[in-house]
């Protein structure tokens, strides 16, 4: 199949779950990431820890590794990928009022682990919107995309950051 290829669609044009069976298993490695914006009163609840419902960023971090756990159950067409490795970071910038959202996911398998990050940093600002939305509900959650990914057939891939 070539690049331009959409693989979830068989020839008829129904959609399918793509046979990874014959592929060969190989270490995965996927980093995404996304923003969320705020007022800066609310960023300074998050960084005080003082926020109505607790440790905003703990509870984001935890979220957002179980979102990567549950991708397959999800994304209808995804499959159930057996993770290795998932690192949650994020950064606070006080002079934008945003969180920074950085997810590295990992596994040794079929098929790429590309969804699992996404997932995970949607879930993981999502988790702070959730969270801080009784005194903020202007937030919004922006550029989430993949950054990276390695391993299998198509190889080494870095976004034009």
């Amino acid at each position: 199949m070539t690049e331009n290829t959409l693989t979830h669609f068989d020839a008829s044009g129904q959609a399918h779950m793509v046979d990874v069976g014959s592929k060969a298993e190989t270490a995965r490695v996927a980093r995404a990431a996304g923003s969320i914006r705020m007022h800066p009163d609310t960023l300074t609840r998050i960084q005080a820890g003082n926020a109505q419902k607790g440790d905003v960023i703990g509870i984001a971090r935890i979220a957002a590794i179980q979102a990567s756990k549950r991708t397959g159950d999800l994304i209808p067409l995804c499959h159930p990928i057996a993770l290795t490795r998932v690192a949650v970071d994020f950064e606070i910038d006080a002079k934008t009022s945003t969180v920074h959202c950085a997810v590295t996911a990992e596994c040794h398998g079929r098929t790429g682990v590309e969804m699992e990050a996404l997932t995970a940093v949607s879930v993981g600002l999502l988790t702070i919107y959730d969270m801080c939305k009784a005194v903020d509900r202007g937030m919004v959650v922006e550029n989430i995309r993949l950054l990276e990914k390695k391993g299998g057939k198509s190889g080494h891939w870095t976004a034009d950051e």
